[in-house]
């Protein structure tokens, strides 16, 4: 039924800027200076950058793999469903639909606020109703058929992408502190994280991969499709996001990257082309943040949707529910933006993309093992369509390096760790309500 329902509007190059446009936000361009404050250093900080690329790829080869065999929409929802039952799929769904999406949605949100007011010189107590104007403006072209939030997808992933090349350039031939070697002075240093913690930061911007694996009953032949653009598109942002990273650091020295926080970027964009050489980034960076939402609003609401379709979530029949013109699930999209308001009012964009990435790794790692079961099961590989390459080395840096970010995290803000993790618990007394509803 989902098959017939649902429009198959996602084919390789529109998936393939799905990634790379959902990826491809604000962090690159916003966390630049709280990366360096954490690392320490230019040569860490670059490390923590490629660190966490390769981390994003070992990652989202092994997803890509467990996810040709369950092509269904839903992504990590489906898969641990079926990998580790119901119980374990309920709340790795919970955490997409109640914390972690929200929270990208909210955080994406109020850094194009944030741009906004800086651009048109308005003041800040703007940011945040500027903010939900764009993400609401986002949920109205996902209330289309999804070939509009398809060609928006290619439109602003486009575009980004030509600030970035600009960044590099300027950086490698015109830049003229040292990438390598630069330390930030001991007053500008953070008191703990270190490179762990910078690590974590990283994956925010690095954030996007899976939103692909969530909407696999809209994309042709998704078996073969997904692992494609997940690898190649995840391939295409590290090279971006390093370079990128190592222009800014051959551009501005490190001590001022660190106090310029997230107005690094445009800051080298002015001293590179002039006033208005700041103002077209900041312009692209806010169609690159509207892309990125868009990638987050095609996604998330998907979850919901399956689990709806399954009654794993109350209210199932409001959630599960299509429009009759475009095929979407529109009262999924707009439970989730609603949630995403509520979010941005109440707490920095900076702590929300820490606890997001810090719980929802938590599950990636259950994903992680799982691929392992599914090798075992299926060691010929009938049902495989993609098999990751240099099997079982990716699998196993994934895990690892999941855990040690994980740890780092744990060490550097138990607190906020806390708060996360029992957000996701409080699924566990809706999961036993619906439980029993259902007998």
């Amino acid at each position: 039924m989902e098959k017939e329902e649902l429009n198959r509007g996602f084919g390789l190059w529109s998936s393939l800027a799905l990634v790379i446009g959902t990826i491809i936000g604000s962090g690159i361009f916003f966390k630049q200076g709280s990366v360096l404050q954490t690392a320490g250093s230019t040569s860490s900080a670059l490390l923590a950058w490629l660190a966490g690329g390769i981390l994003t790829l070992t990652a989202g080869m092994t997803v890509a793999e467990v996810g040709s065999q369950m092509a269904e929409t839903g992504g990590i929802y489906i898969y641990l469903t079926k990998l580790y039952g119901k119980t374990v799929g309920y709340l790795a769904g919970w955490m997409q639909v109640i914390f972690y999406g929200p929270a990208m949605m909210g955080a994406i949100s109020a850094y194009l606020g944030l741009l906004c007011a800086s651009l048109f010189g308005i003041d800040k107590m703007w940011s945040v109703p500027m903010g939900m104007v764009g993400l609401g403006f986002i949920g109205l072209i996902n209330s289309l058929p999804n070939k509009n939030s398809a060609s928006f997808q290619v439109l602003t992933t486009t575009i980004k992408l030509v600030p970035i090349v600009a960044l590099i350039i300027y950086g490698l031939f015109f830049g003229k502190e040292d990438a390598l070697t630069q330390t930030v002075s001991t007053a500008m240093q953070t008191s703990g994280g270190g490179f762990g913690v910078a690590v974590l930061s990283t994956l925010f911007a690095y954030d996007g991969w899976v939103t692909l694996a969530n909407i696999s009953g809209e994309i042709r032949n998704p078996q073969k499709t997904m692992p494609k653009a997940i690898v190649y598109g995840i391939l295409i942002v590290i090279v971006a996001f390093v370079g990128v990273s190592y222009g800014t650091y051959r551009a501005l020295p490190a001590d001022k990257i660190v106090s310029l926080g997230s107005s690094a970027t445009v800051h080298v964009a002015e001293q590179a082309f002039g006033l208005w050489g700041g103002r077209i980034l900041s312009v692209a960076i806010l169609i690159s943040l509207l892309g990125t939402l868009n990638g987050k609003v095609v996604s998330f609401p998907r979850v919901l949707f399956a689990m709806a379709r399954k009654g794993d979530f109350p209210f199932a029949k409001t959630f599960a529910k299509l429009n009759a013109k475009s095929k979407t699930p529109n009262n999924a999209i707009w439970f989730l933006i609603l949630i995403g308001y509520a979010m941005m009012w109440l707490t920095d964009p900076n702590q929300l993309t820490d606890y997001a990435v810090f719980i929802t790794f938590l599950f990636y790692i259950l994903a992680f093992i799982g691929a392992f079961k599914l090798r075992k099961e299926d060691p010929e590989g009938k049902h495989r369509d993609f098999s990751m390459p240099f099997y079982p080395v990716i699998p196993i840096i994934a895990i690892l390096g999941s855990i040690y970010v994980e740890v780092s995290e744990l060490t550097n803000d138990l607190h906020g760790v806390l708060v996360s993790v029992i957000i996701v618990l409080l699924g566990w007394p809706a999961y036993y309500w619906l439980n029993k509803k259902n007998r």
